[in-house]
């Protein structure tokens, strides 16, 4: 694969900010950074990420969750969750949408570079069996 696409959806401007800088040292193209659900699924049509990283509360009526749920439904891009919400509710609901992964924040750069390299080979997998 080329470089890959990512797409962060973070409302919190420092973190992503930050995230795509250390994501662009580590050779990933950074298509945008959002803050909302909405602005997200927007984006994704214009830019055809390869991989999102998804914060799970996020500005606007959509919540990480259900965003993430229609980003795999309709475009069948991978999501990785990025969020500080550990509990066995919130952990349900990203189970049920059919994500990629589920990072813990605080994070540490590798763990989501070995994340995103997972996800991006599944999903390589699975479109090679359709």
């Amino acid at each position: 694969m080329d470089t890959a696409k990512i797409l962060i959806v973070e409302d919190e401007f420092i973190i992503a900010k930050g995230l795509a800088r250390k994501l662009e040292k580590l050779g990933y193209q950074v298509v945008g950074t959002i803050a909302s659900g909405e602005e997200a699924l927007s984006q994704i049509e214009e830019t055809d990420p390869d991989l999102v990283l998804m914060d799970i509360l996020i500005e606007g009526e959509m919540d990480g969750i259900e965003t993430a749920t229609e980003v795999l439904q309709k475009f069948k891009i991978p999501v990785i969750y990025l969020t500080a919400y550990g509990d066995d509710k919130t952990l349900q609901r990203a189970e049920q949408s059919g994500c990629y992964g589920y990072i813990l924040k605080p994070f540490k750069q590798r763990e989501v570079h070995a994340a995103i390299r997972m996800a991006l080979s599944k999903h390589q997998q699975e479109l090679a069996t359709i």
